[in-house]
């Protein structure tokens, strides 16, 4: 049984890759788990996830706040991807049965003592949403937009509550959402009757309801009763948090039966209505590329082939020494730069994120890492990071042999060691902070060990044996020879100024990708699905164009004065779009979120410091092997004495 598995998950992933090699514009939809048909009458148990709250980003379980608990509370199997974005999905004593309407289910009954009010109004204060999955589907809120015209927008969860004034109140007041409205959209066939759910929708409501004489379990609520039919359909009379005040938590279920198929069932959960917006970030990249394009076609079409076919013609001739710059220096621009050992372990961490972020998009496109598999685009982000370190290895060992190294694990060590190290670094102060306010964000040390491991037990091995292959091939040979004595490096004019043309080149890269950064961010921190991974991968493919563009145009320049110190400066020219990013999530940081505790704000700059650390050692990398590659095509091209 399980080899049939197997093999038919082979057949459909071979499958899916010949539909997209033929099929080349259209995407199709791979979903996390099987369909699911349910019969009428059949058991629909709710999960509880976390609650989630923009303005403090940190997650918190949803049995920390005292909701009505079933008699055992069951864990569900979560991989590493959802343990670390800090979900915990356990069950609820919501439970339904599958085309069953149900009126004023009572769940329970909870008298607040003055810890868990206090705990309810924070909760409250800071807008936390209660989070629930059914068959996969997450819990949302429809909204109307003003305009009538647009489409229904869904907001993830409900919030606890909510704070404000009503009418026989004195002052600000917290009331919460005791009273759930759930509606189950299915899709019924007709053949066998059976359904499929497509949605899971709710309306909170809060509700002070009332009995008579002394609660049991068949007590009568005079607020909300099935046998007369009564049921909640506003807030009129809300539910006060305060010590000592009962509350009672109720629910409704409704169901619906849909149009919508089971594998359309996430588009109105992912309506994008600002594709235009996408289509524009785009058409500004492509703007980008296609001037500097033009540029690098400038320089190497025609001052580039001019200088090469003078020095050929001319070889004999001495005047032909001294018409451009870059020439001159052919005896130095091979030369080892400072620091060689660092440059070729960043280098080669910079191969393992280029590896790690192409195989993720190709998956993502495929529809394996869609948002119905929760953790599923950071679990496997992780994984490829752990196997690039193969060619992490391979990478670093090649160029430091090409600088003459000898100690080749010295350098593998560093490679897989150096990055992972500064990152667990931040990761475990962060961890820390998030440990001391409880939150479910806070990584367990089983998963610590778990991630150790894959460093330790997997990555750094990987990264030995590609060293060790690296450095077994024959070193790479330099077009040109290197004089004993370097050159001294003329005084360059103020725009040729190191700092200045190394910010200068970052700006480009950045402009490529800001549009897109800002539905990044607003995915990650603002708890919104991200899934445009087609644009997502246009965009890539634009960044790295324009790393290489601009980073070659500004190395040519370079060169042309006299100064042949480009190692360094080719990896600082493309990398320094790091900094714009991290200024950039400052910006987002002020204008966007509403973050006013300190724990929240640690923890949103620690990691932007880990995202902008990565696009720099990416960028870097990229803008590097460009003027690797530029450098050896120029010097190779020429007959030098």
């Amino acid at each position: 049984m399980a080899f049939r598995r197997s093999v038919s998950g082979r057949t459909l992933a071979i499958s899916a890759l010949l539909l997209v090699l033929i099929h080349g514009g259209h995407c199709f939809y791979l979903p996390g788990v099987a369909p699911e048909d349910f019969q009428k009458g059949d058991i629909l148990k709710v999960k509880v996830n976390k609650l989630t709250s923009t303005k403090t980003q940190l997650p918190y379980s949803y049995y920390s706040l005292p909701y009505p608990r079933p008699e055992k509370i069951v864990d569900s199997a979560e991989n590493l991807g959802e343990v670390l974005r800090g979900d915990r999905i356990e069950n609820s004593p919501y439970v339904f049965k599958m085309r069953e309407p149900q009126m004023c289910n009572v769940v329970g009954r909870v008298t607040l003592d003055a810890k868990s009010a206090k705990e309810f109004k924070e909760k409250i204060n800071d807008e936390y949403r209660v989070n629930m999955i059914l068959d996969n589907l997450p819990l949302v809120f429809p909204t109307r937009r003003l305009d009538q015209e647009s489409p229904t927008v869904y907001q993830l969860g409900y919030f606890v509550g909510l704070k404000g004034q009503f009418a026989g109140t004195k002052g600000e007041k917290y009331f919460i959402h005791n009273h759930l409205a759930f509606t189950v959209k299915f899709h019924r066939d007709l053949q066998t009757d059976s359904a499929r759910i497509v949605g899971f929708e709710v309306k909170p409501y809060s509700v002070k309801h009332e009995y008579e004489g002394k609660w049991d379990e068949k007590t009568r609520l005079i607020t909300c009763d099935p046998h007369a039919k009564h049921t909640v359909a506003n807030s009129n009379s809300p539910q006060e948090v305060e010590e000592k005040k009962e509350i009672i938590f109720t629910y409704d279920v409704d169901f619906l039966e849909s149009d919508v198929k089971w594998a359309s069932r996430w588009d109105a959960y992912l309506l994008m209505s600002d594709d235009q917006i996408h289509w524009f970030s785009i058409v500004n990249s492509l703007m980008i590329v296609l001037f500097l394009s033009g540029m690098v076609a400038m320089i190497m079409l025609r001052t580039l082939y001019r200088d090469i076919s003078k020095y050929n013609e001319l070889e004999t001739q001495e005047e032909a020494q001294e018409e451009t710059g870059w020439k001159l220096v052919h005896g130095d621009v091979f030369r080892p730069p400072n620091n060689s050992d660092l440059l070729c372990v960043y280098v080669g961490t910079g191969v393992q994120f280029l590896g790690m972020i192409l195989v993720t998009m190709i998956f993502a496109i495929l529809g394996f890492l869609s948002p119905s598999n929760r953790g599923g685009l950071m679990t496997a982000m992780l994984l490829l990071w752990v196997f690039m370190g193969l060619f992490a290895g391979y990478s670093s060992a090649r160029l430091y042999k090409m600088f003459k190294g000898t100690e080749w694990k010295r350098i593998a060590f560093r490679t897989a060691v150096m990055f992972p190290a500064i990152v667990s670094a931040i990761f475990f102060v962060l961890n820390a902070l998030i440990w001391g306010q409880k939150s479910s964000g806070a990584v367990p040390f089983g998963t610590m060990f778990a991630l150790i491991f894959l460093w330790f037990g997997i990555s750094v091995p990987l990264v030995f044996v590609g060293g060790y292959v690296g450095f077994r091939k024959p070193a790479i040979e330099d077009p040109v020879k290197t004089n004993k004595i370097p050159r001294q490096i003329p005084e360059q004019a103020w725009y040729m100024n190191p700092s200045f043309s190394i910010l200068i080149g970052g700006i480009l890269p950045f402009g490529a990708v800001f549009i897109e950064l800002f539905f990044i961010l607003t995915s990650i921190w603002l708890n919104q699905f991200y899934y445009i991974f087609g644009f997502l991968f246009l965009v890539f493919i634009i960044l790295v164009i324009t790393c290489a563009e601009i980073t070659v145009v500004l190395c040519y320049f370079q060169l042309c004065s006299e100064d042949y110190l480009w190692w360094w400066r080719s990896y600082l020219t493309s990398g320094s779009s790091a900094l714009y990013l991290f200024l950039y999530a400052t910006f987002y940081f002020f204008t966007k979120l509403e973050i006013t505790k300190l724990v929240s704000a640690i923890f949103y700059f620690g990691y932007m410091l880990i995202a902008s650390y990565a696009f720099f050692v990416l960028t870097g990398t990229i803008g590097f092997y460009a003027c690797f590659w530029f450098t050896r095509l120029i010097y190779s091209s020429v007959k030098i004495d």
